[in-house]
């Protein structure tokens, strides 16, 4: 048996979310978080078909009146009434993977809310597997505790990870990092484990990757930098960035390390928030980014233009959905497209 993790700019057949409807996630403010996600759902809507999480009967008539307002024409969109604690699907939803044996496959990770944070997590934890079946692709539990924003794979057998989420004595207690290694490579088929230190100011998640250094293409990552020595993130994305310099990818290449700009410092009752244009989405057509209405949106959009050539690259409003602590990314999982020959 053979697995193979597909990096997130290979096809997709569909990418997968949850309706906001937490109002303690976005204490004050649901209805405009509400406002940016369906121009998030429409922006994925745009390049590849979305389906959408909601909670009972009446929660998918709330979300139909809401699409119905956003779109002047019919959209690839489905509502699918699976309840979930939150939103953010990209840590309580499946990873697909391909294997030799399934064709695809999703893992259904065991999820504690970020290492028991915010209860309950029941939902959230049985998402995935409900997800799977909805969609009809067999599903594999996994006694891992680990959420999908602390992956990032070039499809090539290369994992970036950071040491304080996938090692957290509260999510996998006891496990040694050779350990998690053997096990990430039986289920994700990677031979290579990039381990990163550090987090970003506000993260609730212990530093998930996808708020830090993304794959843009085989051997080519960005990385979120603050060039302010004054400013708490500063440290740590150098430390992140000098460790992708001296890494190697699992064909051996040394990896090129592209500064990505980190916005103004963002606040919400005197608290940082996780503010990160690494925080991207890359659909079928298009790349799609949190902005955050300052001037350094225009920096982010232009540089993953110049690293997209081939895609169109569209900034998002994200300046309430930060305030639950994540943006774009957090809240979408891709499901892909069955390559063929991908046992080859």
């Amino acid at each position: 048996m053979t697995r193979r993790m597909p990096a997130e700019w290979e096809p997709h057949a569909a990418v997968w979310v949850a309706w906001p409807h937490a109002p303690e996630t976005w204490p004050g403010c649901l209805d405009a978080a509400e406002q940016e996600f369906r121009t998030l759902v429409e922006a994925l809507s745009a390049s590849e078909p979305v389906n959408v999480l909601v909670q009972s009967p009446a929660h998918a008539q709330h979300v139909h009146e809401q699409l119905v307002s956003q779109f002047e024409s019919a959209r690839p969109i489905q509502l699918h009434e699976i309840p979930t604690d939150d939103a953010w699907l990209r840590d309580t939803g499946p990873t697909f993977v391909e294997d030799s044996q399934a064709g695809l496959l999703a893992l259904d990770w065991t999820f504690n809310s970020w290492g028991g944070k915010y209860p309950p997590w029941e939902l959230d934890d049985q998402a995935a597997r409900k997800l799977a079946a909805r969609a009809k692709i067999r599903c594999q539990r996994v006694e891992l505790v680990i959420e999908g924003g602390s992956l990032e794979v070039d499809g090539e057998g290369t994992l970036l990870a950071t040491e304080s989420t996938l090692l957290d004595s509260k999510r996998n207690p006891g496990i040694t990092r050779a350990k998690l290694q053997q096990e990430l490579g039986e289920l994700l088929g990677v031979t290579r484990i990039v381990w990163l230190e550090g987090e970003i100011e506000g993260d609730d998640t212990d530093g998930h990757i996808d708020q830090i250094a993304r794959f843009v293409s085989p051997g080519r990552v960005v990385c979120a930098h603050e060039p302010d020595a004054a400013d708490p993130n500063h440290e740590p994305l150098q430390r992140c960035r000098a460790a992708l310099r001296r890494a190697r990818d699992a064909r051996g290449r040394r990896l090129e390390v592209i500064d990505l700009p980190m916005p103004p410092r963002l606040e919400a009752a005197g608290a940082r928030l996780p503010a990160s244009y690494a925080n991207f989405y890359v659909s079928n057509r298009t790349v799609i980014v949190p902005v955050f209405d300052v001037p350094t949106d225009a920096q982010a959009l232009k540089l993953l233009s110049e690293l997209f050539p081939e895609r169109a690259v569209r900034g998002v409003p994200c300046r309430t959905l930060v305030r639950g602590l994540g943006s774009v990314h957090c809240l979408a999982q891709q499901q892909p497209t069955l390559r063929r020959g991908h046992d080859a």
